[in-house]
């Protein structure tokens, strides 16, 4: 059975849209919204217990700017709860849609009903190198520069989004919002613009889940960009998950950034209920989960190569 993903992209598509090798590692040179391409794609099913994500079988449905009315019908008044995800660094465009639907599969497939969401997806303009060692410094860097600088466009994605977002909890449908690695770096430049350009509070997600999160172990404090903070301005509750036995974080992020992470031991402070109230924050140490293969590069995969890690999650949407 073949998953349905929507999906944003800020990739320069350099080809007919409906390629999924048209989807460049380079991004649109403006800020413009209309720069953004909207669509719908369709992938086969994957097999969750061989970690083998499905492959694009088709893709359809472009906008610019904004999804189809068809698509934001389907999200306003669907069905079942909505999941976004933003994928992390090392990705190309099709390993993010793939991904996107791996992600829903394994979520619904826990039978929990309030588990089993529509997916969205918005790709990042990730180089999509494998990451291995030696180390590839200029891959991590070049990504890192994509994720910082694709904040406006996932502020447009997310503005969009919004009104959707709220008719689906006006009909009793839950928002999650799920952000791996570099896609916090991402997310942590769209949550600063969000409210620097005046937007207000909006409970536009449920629950917020950072996964192995690739930005300064402070993001939550008080700097001028430490824009995580705000995050629960937009969200009702959020979710860290961090571990120590990422080897990615230990021995490529922080060598380059020269400083802690957020996803290797959790945000400076954490033990400070008034700054992290325990209603509002919720920290997840899956450092100690063993039940896959601890590599460099799978040891930064956790949250879904992990079957215990992917439990944990399903049972954080039905909180």
């Amino acid at each position: 059975m073949a998953s349905t993903v929507y999906f944003a992209t800020n990739r320069v598509i350099a080809g007919p849209k409906d390629n999924p090798g048209s989807y460049t590692s380079k991004m649109v040179s403006s800020a413009d919204p209309l720069d953004v391409t909207y669509g719908t794609a369709f992938v086969s099913s994957a097999d969750l217990d061989k970690d083998k994500p499905g492959k694009i079988n088709s893709l359809h449905d472009f906008k610019d700017g904004m999804f189809s009315e068809l698509v934001k019908q389907d999200l306003s008044l669907g069905g079942r709860n909505i999941l976004v995800f933003i994928h992390g660094f090392a990705n190309t465009f099709g390993d993010a849609i793939t991904r996107a639907a791996f992600n829903r599969e394994w979520f619904a497939n826990h039978g929990i009903s309030g588990a089993d969401t529509a997916v969205i997806a918005f790709s990042w303009p990730s180089r999509g190198r494998v990451v291995s060692l030696p180390l590839p410094w200029d891959a991590y860097q070049d990504d890192q520069k994509a994720a910082t600088n694709s904040g406006m466009h996932l502020l447009r994605f997310l503005s969009n989004l919004l009104p959707m977002l709220e008719k689906a909890r006006k009909n009793g449908r839950r928002t999650f919002l799920l952000a791996h690695s570099m896609g916090n770096l991402a997310l942590q430049g769209a949550i600063g613009t969000w409210f620097a350009y005046g937007n207000g509070e909006a409970k536009m997600f449920d629950e917020v889940i950072l996964a192995a999160p690739d930005v300064e172990h402070t993001a939550f404090g008080n700097g001028a960009s430490d824009h995580l903070r705000d995050l629960r301005r937009l969200s009702q509750r959020i979710s860290v998950l961090y571990s120590q036995a990422d080897k990615v974080l230990d021995d490529l992020s922080e060598t380059v950034n020269g400083g802690p992470r957020l996803g290797q031991r959790g945000p400076h402070g954490m033990g400070d209920l008034i700054q992290f109230p325990a209603n509002t924050y919720q920290m997840v140490d899956c450092t100690g989960f063993n039940d896959y293969k601890i590599t460099f590069q799978g040891s930064h995969q956790y949250y879904r190569i992990s079957k215990d890690v992917r439990a944990a999650i399903a049972a954080l949407m039905t909180a």
